[in-house]
């Protein structure tokens, strides 16, 4: 059976379970549609959470970024796993406890103001909207693999089916939906890994095979990896990649705290029926999490290995050491035809040369092979995870099946953004704020209208993204780092914090963040918009785009304080209910 077919079958079946689930899980009332009538099992949750959570940017492009960052793109990996602890120890069982339906439902209460509520509201829009661009670039990158189109066709395409399933689902439909997703993601995750694994090093799991060494020639296998990168003019794998440790701390500094101010994560713990079941939930999450998060070392690293042997199989610079451009394996045809691979014979030896043509240290080394530039003039970092099987040589069934997992963690993930969304506009904006009589049917109506807009919305900017999938969601991260996080961990454990502290802090540091990404990404991502080269020579003190959300935080917290020094206290009811809100309780 071909590729083609095979990838049609699987894929399809999943979408049947994916949709099936959503028509027997249908909502019928707001509490089904935002928080799934406060009933789910706390496993069941850990799951669904894990799938939310494990995006694009996890399943796509976190091994991606790895494989071409190496050492420094294990920020991603400690900033995300990192900010679930913290979601899970000092927000979660608290904001559960205070019962609402939504992140600013929440706010708004604390901070006894409608406008932090809007406030709230305008931040989870940028945050989610930021983050969903991520994920509609991955269901267009999953889509063009599995039917072998462009990019755009396959955004397309995603589109719907989220649609399908998102807007008639409600949280109730997508949480049994993340369940599937879930499993389907990480058993097309780990499937693989093992395989490769097994062909590289001799050792089934993929995490102890990344400290093994090769079976091919006894060496290390990250020893080996450093050594033929750097023969090819790149830096070390194990080296920083070129990010400064400031950098890098900071980029993963933003990821934790922006993770922790994740508002479609957050309103997961509000499905479960009791406060205890959100801590169990939590721990829950953190071992179906870990299972894909410790494998996307090993699966970065194997996947770059791999990839070097499929263009360089012979010693570097030798006359045979390069794969003739008419000998390139199957794979490469399949990549090529959706415009994120591509080959250019720069020299006329009909040979692919791959290595650093920017390295001016390395271009004399080039010369000296009669290589004339780096011939795989297009490789994006977001095909490597679902280009892997193929690369190693797979069967064809795991190569579908990883088409299905990609798929699934683009979908589980874009489906709570776009209830965030929706349930932000309707809940939170129309009952709210401005109709605070609306009818049941009517919030209902809006909340599936706003959904539509939002797909509609992401899909358009997922075509021009200002990153690669995981280099946007940090973004998202960000902007969650700088406005919400702060706000949240003040109102809990804050008691003197007021509504002019909470305001003043969330807009000091969401318009802080969102001027400095604009500048150097280009307003509203527009490209050719930005004021200045993102790039370390104009950063201001030297501070990346990714790690400017750990100060937007900083700004945050700094303003909310003093404004409130400043302003009236607190009144005593507000503060009465923080302290009912932290003192533990056994249900």
């Amino acid at each position: 059976m071909s590729l083609q077919v095979l990838s049609f079958i699987v894929v399809g079946a999943t979408f049947a379970l994916y949709i099936g689930i959503a028509i027997w899980a249908r909502t019928s009332s707001t509490s089904e549609f935002y928080v799934a009538g406060k009933g789910i099992n706390p496993v069941a949750n850990g799951m669904a959470t894990a799938a939310d959570w494990m995006s694009a940017a996890s399943f796509i492009s976190m091994a991606g970024l790895i494989a071409f960052l190496g050492y420094s793109g294990g920020a991603y990996l400690m900033g995300w796993t990192g900010g679930y602890v913290l979601m899970a120890l000092l927000l979660a069982p608290y904001l559960r406890k205070f019962g609402k339906f939504t992140v600013p439902e929440f706010i708004g209460d604390r901070y006894y103001s409608r406008l932090a509520r809007v406030i709230a509201v305008i931040s989870l829009l940028v945050i989610s909207i930021t983050y969903v661009i991520g994920q509609m670039r991955g269901v267009g990158i999953a889509f063009a693999n599995l039917l072998n189109m462009s990019v755009e066709v396959g955004l397309f395409s995603g589109m719907v089916v989220v649609f399908i399933y998102a807007v008639f689902g409600g949280m109730k439909g997508i949480t049994y939906t993340q369940i599937a997703q879930y499993c389907v993601m990480i058993f097309a995750y780990t499937v693989p890994a093992v395989f490769i694994a097994l062909q590289l090093t001799g050792t089934a799991l993929p995490q102890i095979g990344l400290g093994s060494n090769l079976a091919s020639n006894n060496t290390h296998v990250l020893e080996a990896l450093d050594k033929t990168l750097v023969e090819l003019g790149f830096g070390p794998y194990t080296g920083l990649g070129g990010m400064s440790q400031m950098n890098m701390f900071l980029l993963t500094l933003s990821l934790m705290v922006g993770t922790a101010g994740l508002p479609h994560v957050i309103v997961r713990f509000f499905t479960v029926p009791r406060i205890r079941d959100a801590r169990k939930s939590a721990g829950w999450s953190l071992v179906f999490i870990a299972i894909l998060y410790t494998t996307a070392p090993a699966v970065g690293a194997m996947a770059m290995w791999n990839f070097i042997a499929t263009v360089q199989p012979g010693p570097i610079g030798s006359p045979d050491g390069n794969v003739k451009f008419e000998d390139l394996p199957a794979w490469t045809d399949r990549w090529e035809e959706t415009g994120l691979l591509a080959f250019e014979d720069k020299n006329g030896d009909g040979r692919v040369q791959y290595y650093n043509a920017d390295n001016p240290d390395f271009a004399p080394i080039a010369a000296s092979y009669g290589w004339e530039g780096n011939e795989v003039t297009e490789l994006d970092r977001d095909i490597m995870v679902l280009a892997n099987p193929g690369i190693a040589g797979l069967p064809n069934w795991v190569i579908a099946l990883v088409a299905a997992g990609g798929i699934a963690a683009a979908l589980s993930t874009a489906a709570g953004l776009l209830l965030a969304i929706s349930s932000s506009i309707s809940h939170d904006l129309l009952k709210g704020v401005f109709l605070p009589n609306i009818s049941e049917k009517s919030e209902m109506l809006a909340a599936r209208l706003s959904m539509v807009a939002a797909i509609l919305v992401a899909g358009y900017l997922g075509l021009n993204p200002p990153g690669f999938a995981a280099q946007v969601v940090a973004l998202a991260f960000g902007f969650a780092a700088a406005s919400l996080f702060p706000a949240l961990l003040m109102g809990i454990f804050m008691k003197s914090l007021n509504k002019q502290g909470a305001i003043a802090g969330m807009l000091a540091g969401l318009l802080s963040t969102l001027l400095y990404i604009f500048l150097y990404k280009g307003w509203f991502f527009i490209p050719g918009t930005n004021v200045f080269p993102d790039t370390p020579d104009y950063w201001l003190f030297g501070i990346s785009t990714g790690g400017f959300g750990a100060i937007g935080a900083a700004i945050n917290f700094v303003v909310a304080y003093l404004v409130s020094r400043a302003t009236a206290p607190t009144p005593e009811h507000i503060k009465q209910m923080v302290e009912d809100v932290r003192v533990p309780r056994s249900s």
